[in-house]
């Protein structure tokens, strides 16, 4: 890469690295499971803090008990604690989840808003968790800027910004808008997989060549091999 990166240079580089992530791993998606928008939003909403693995371990007691936003809404506080306690933090996530059914009975006849003007009023909802409910379960694209994404578009040069709203603009004026919500998920794959925060697998990285932090890791392929993980967060 030259000393000094044009513009035009920058937004190539970032689509070819989107290009190479999308073949590097073809299955990327949301790996929280869900089978409807409200389902999305409360899992989305309990994933703070923890793993996407230990949400998805609860998710079937907790919608067989509560599967809608007003049965939730109604829930018992006690019950509701016991089923989300294995992720911890789960008085202050009952009470999320509490408020958040109560506006959508109140405000939204009890459905999840396909807007993120109107998910971002909801209690313990954020520009992160609206943007994953509206590219996952309404097609509508949007940048989920989690700590990998964060992380990622900072070492692949894309921006210098820490604020997760202001990288969500500077990384959008890059790519299509149609392809940010697949964007989302490659570099989130990428991150859980590859580029960990301490220690990446450099030597193993496809887009290496087009990265400016290469070598912040180990370079050689063996050791770099050994720290790709095969599946996100356990």
């Amino acid at each position: 890469m030259p000393a000094v990166e044009t513009r035009t240079g920058l937004v190539r580089r970032a689509r070819k690295i989107d290009r190479v992530l999308a073949e590097t791993y073809p299955d990327a998606r949301c790996e929280l499971d869900f089978a409807n928008p409200f389902e999305l939003l409360v899992v989305t909403v309990l994933s703070a803090q923890t793993t996407d693995k230990r949400v998805n371990a609860v998710r079937p007691t907790l919608f067989a008990s509560y599967p809608d936003a007003p049965a939730m809404a109604a829930a018992e506080r006690e019950r509701l604690e016991a089923i989300i306690g294995p992720l911890g933090f789960f008085r202050a996530k009952t009470e999320s989840l509490l408020k958040l059914s109560q506006a959508l009975v109140e405000r939204y006849d009890g459905q999840v808003p396909p807007r993120l003007e109107d998910l971002v009023t909801l209690p313990g909802v954020g520009r992160k968790t609206a943007n994953v409910v509206l590219g996952n379960a309404f097609d509508v694209p949007g940048i989920t800027v989690d700590t990998h994404f964060g992380r990622l578009a900072r070492r692949f040069g894309w921006t210098d910004e820490t604020d997760p709203v202001k990288v969500e603009r500077a990384v959008g004026e890059l790519v299509p808008k149609k392809d940010w919500t697949m964007l989302s998920h490659h570099l989130i794959w990428h991150g859980r997989r590859r580029c960990h925060a301490r220690n990446p697998a450099c030597g193993a990285c496809p887009v290496a060549r087009l990265c400016p932090a290469y070598g912040e890791g180990p370079t050689d392929p063996e050791v770099a091999a050994k720290l790709v993980k095969t599946e996100g967060r356990a």
